[in-house]
């Protein structure tokens, strides 16, 4: 048996808040395990003036229940993961470029990663042609294979924000403490963020970070 592979078009599912002929700040948003974008988005809304902020959806979906009547998605799995990281690398890197058009030129771009979109986020800062002003990684744990100096060198001119739940039954101190450790030894600034809350985004907290 020989192992094949085809680049193929597909079309992925975006959903945005605010006006782009307005917005001044680009936020990209990426959903956790099993959510799907437009419901990713609902806390997002209020926080929208002089910003767009846009939920791409990852490009798997799958059932959630017996049922099949709940579907989620996710951004990759293990399997064939190379090439799974570069197509969503290609993806967010596209989208970007479709809402600086829809914004009419250059304007400031932050990413949002929450749970599994940690990884996400992480891998688009390092390998995508990207930059960001802000990179905000929210109750989840960043990939093992960015190394210090690709930190250190992709994430100099960044502002970056570890956010952790105190209760949160998914993400332990444990995870946010070995996020710290990374980015200390690459000698990247950040700020620490907790509040009293689990595994969830957090009203109060995301309009310090997205809307001061």
């Amino acid at each position: 048996m020989e192992e094949h592979h085809l680049p193929v078009q597909r079309t992925a599912r975006y959903h945005t808040i605010g006006d782009p002929a307005t917005a001044r700040h680009i936020w990209v948003v990426l959903h956790g395990y099993g959510q799907l974008a437009r419901f990713f988005l609902r806390p997002f809304e209020g926080l929208a003036e002089g910003r767009l902020i846009a939920a791409p959806e990852g490009l798997s979906r799958y059932y959630l229940d017996a049922e099949h009547s709940r579907v989620g998605a996710t951004w990759m799995t293990r399997e064939d993961r190379d090439h799974e990281i570069a197509d969503q690398v290609h993806y967010l890197d596209r989208l970007v470029e479709r809402l600086l058009e829809q914004c009419g030129g250059p304007r400031m771009v932050s990413v949002l990663g929450f749970s599994q979109g940690v990884a996400t986020a992480c891998r688009w800062a390092v390998l995508g042609r990207t930059g960001f002003e802000r990179l905000v990684l929210w109750g989840g744990t960043m990939p093992p294979e960015p190394s210090a100096d690709e930190l250190a060198e992709r994430w100099a001119g960044t502002h970056i924000d570890l956010v952790h739940g105190e209760q949160d039954p998914v993400v332990d101190a444990a995870a946010l403490a070995r996020n710290e450790a990374r980015l200390r030894e690459a000698g990247v600034a950040h700020a620490v963020h907790r509040f009293h809350g689990g595994h969830e985004l957090d009203k109060l907290t995301l309009q310090r970070l997205i809307a001061p």
